[in-house]
């Protein structure tokens, strides 16, 4: 169809979509198009979302496209609705770093890390889906493989692993605990900051 416009579809899906639409989905819905056309509508939408007269941006995150509102305007956004509160202790996103970088991992390795037992906190995790399971490992005793979650890049506004910083763009403190979360961890979901996104709570353990 060579006067099918696909932009104003793209659009509307990508907007009524709970979680980042990935480009192969698109393609199963829009077999009248093609992946070229496709892949040029979302860069004609993200060009058209980047100015300051446009409250929100589409951004590629989790390996799929969203609509997401601008950091500029998080203030009066808060405004509205307050953002999604994930509360994690300074041990949990201490284990969620670790199992971030060191990946497929087992408990065993996360706990000579951390030098504690970390059974409950890594059951924690799992509860709010920031890492899954993703098999045993072919050891002795099978013990369970660890990894971080779709909802964990979504959450960080990360696309992928690999745009996790490095180690050499981290500073390595002295220990985990000192390490600073807003450099590990940069996304930003409705215009929060990570801060806002994330509350370590210091008493627990």
């Amino acid at each position: 169809m060579d006067d099918f416009d696909v932009k104003p579809i793209l659009e509307s899906l990508i907007f009524i979509s709970e979680s980042p639409i990935r480009p192969e989905t698109l393609i199963e819905i829009l077999p009248e198009s093609n992946k070229e056309s496709i892949l040029e509508g979302i860069r004609r939408i993200q060009t058209e979302y980047e100015g300051d007269s446009k409250g929100m941006e589409l951004v590629e995150v989790a390996e799929g496209y969203q609509f997401r509102t601008k950091t500029k305007w998080a203030e009066w956004v808060h405004r509205l609705r307050k953002p999604k509160i994930v509360k994690l202790s300074r041990s949990a996103l201490e284990t969620l770093a670790i199992v971030a970088y060191r990946q497929p991992v087992i408990r065993s390795e996360i706990e000579e890390i951390r030098g504690v037992d970390s059974g409950w906190i890594l059951r924690t995790l799992l509860e709010k889906s920031l890492i899954k399971i993703m098999g045993r490992k072919d050891i002795v005793g099978r013990p369970i493989v660890y990894g971080t979650t779709k909802t964990f890049l979504e959450l960080f506004g990360l696309n992928k692993l690999s745009d996790l910083p490095t180690l050499k763009e981290i500073q390595p403190p002295t220990t985990l605990e000192e390490m600073p979360k807003e450099e590990i961890f940069k996304g930003e979901r409705e215009g929060a900051t990570l801060t806002e996104i994330i509350s370590v709570n210091e008493g627990e353990e």
